[in-house]
């Protein structure tokens, strides 16, 4: 048998009160061919082929006291160390398979006792992967092509209420989205097949407002629609979505998983919109979890073709340098293979308006990216086309290198809208 010959790398950040050194080989150990004393048929030839590497160590300092509780302390410790620690594994430890590989480099390393810190701050992964997976299908330049929109960020929103609202209540809201010169439509996150809002009387009420507009202007509206569920039933919700002339699903990912979303990828023939809600479990905590930049490369390679980041003074906890991060990171290529380099659109969304273009521009110089504004474009004084003409203006006014209240003084939409959402 011939193994694969590749090597998975991750890197943490750790926080422990033993010597650093013993920590990461801990580590290695628990993931790779370690157990806590020697078994039958660990051999050493067994170990050198199998046994995970600690690649390097870097030295962060010292911290007053655990960030995280249940951590041991050695007799003899000095104090709470925090280092970054990179590990590698051979690829024939798990095979090419996204799953296992989270299980090795996101597993059961968040509770070993000699840790009172334990993040996963990235993971790089052999092209043996780009190989197996598909990874995104339509990525930007086909979520371009599906829009018709070059040059400028989708202008995009969001339907709510989240829940509650009727087949015969959200048609005429897109209906009137579509009116205003609206890019992208989505379902929100909590919307999909509940008795209130069933989805096939969903789809079929909205698409037939969203056909009925392309015939009109000869640019389809994408309607990112909630599919989220069993791998059967989001199957069946594609096809559906596509025979009434859809061009987008939305799936809650952290919901589903990622054998789910490969499973829809491989059906798939239509764009896949990732939503992220949940990622405050992995993202917030900066002593555990896992870093967007290494959840979104999992994503990526399972088949997502957008995947939110939050946006810019956000209603979250997120800071904007980290939610530009992430986004510059959807956009950079895996493997070194740019156009085949599983690159994303990324989304910004909650409480974005005209305020945030100018920023976002300026920190992500890309217009590569979905700009979601609920209350940003609903709540314009002058209504949803004025709301649509005025992210617009923004965006112009960004690009441009002109402030938005200079732009404002010959469009009035802007104008209204900076009035509008002053505080």
């Amino acid at each position: 048998m011939t193994l694969p010959a590749g090597r998975i790398r991750a890197r943490y950040r750790i926080e422990t009160a033993y010597s650093v050194e013993y920590a990461a080989q801990v580590m290695a150990g628990e993931q790779s061919t370690g157990t806590f004393v020697r078994v039958a048929g660990e051999t050493d030839e067994l170990r050198e082929a199998h046994a995970a590497r600690v690649e390097s160590i870097e030295h962060l300092g010292t911290v007053g006291s655990p960030s995280l509780p249940g951590a041991g302390k050695p007799k003899d410790s000095t104090g709470w160390h925090s280092a970054e620690v990179e590990l590698s594994w051979p690829l024939s430890n798990m095979g090419v398979s996204l799953p296992n590989v989270v299980a090795t480099v996101a597993g059961n390393l968040f509770e070993l006792k000699p840790f009172s810190g334990l993040k996963l701050l990235d993971i790089s992964l052999p092209a043996e992967f780009l190989a197996k997976y598909q990874g995104p299908q339509f990525g930007v330049g086909g979520t371009r092509r599906l829009t018709g929109v070059e040059g400028r960020p989708l202008v995009g929103t969001i339907i709510k209420p989240s829940v509650g609202l009727s087949p015969a209540a959200t048609a005429p809201m897109v209906d009137a989205l579509a009116e205003g010169g609206i890019d992208f439509v989505k379902d929100d996150e909590l919307q999909a097949d509940g008795p209130h809002c069933p989805f096939a009387e969903r789809l079929r009420a909205v698409m037939d407002v969203v056909n009925r507009h392309a015939d009109r202007t000869g640019r389809k509206l994408m309607y990112a629609v909630n599919i989220t569920g069993e791998i059967d039933e989001m199957l069946a919700r594609h096809d559906a979505v596509e025979a009434a002339g859809g061009t987008c699903v939305m799936v809650s990912a952290n919901s589903i998983g990622l054998p789910a979303l490969v499973a829809l990828r491989r059906r798939a023939r239509l764009a896949i919109h990732g939503h992220r809600n949940g990622w405050g479990i992995y993202g917030r905590s900066p002593a555990i979890g896992m870093s967007f930049i290494a959840y979104q490369k999992l994503w990526r390679l399972a088949g997502v073709d957008h995947l939110h980041v939050n946006g810019l003074a956000n209603k979250f906890c997120e800071e904007d340098a980290s939610v530009i991060a992430s986004a510059r990171e959807c956009l950079t290529p895996m493997f070194g293979v740019p156009g085949r380099g599983c690159e994303i659109m990324p989304v910004f969304s909650s409480g974005q308006s005209v305020k945030q273009a100018p920023g976002t521009w300026a920190a992500l110089g890309s217009t590569d990216l979905i700009f979601a504004c609920g209350g940003g474009i609903m709540a314009h004084p002058g209504g949803i086309a004025a709301g649509v003409r005025a992210i617009h203006q923004a965006w112009e006014a960004a690009m441009a290198g002109v402030p938005l209240e200079t732009h404002a003084r010959s469009n009035r939409e802007l104008r209204e809208a900076l009035q509008a959402f002053a505080s």
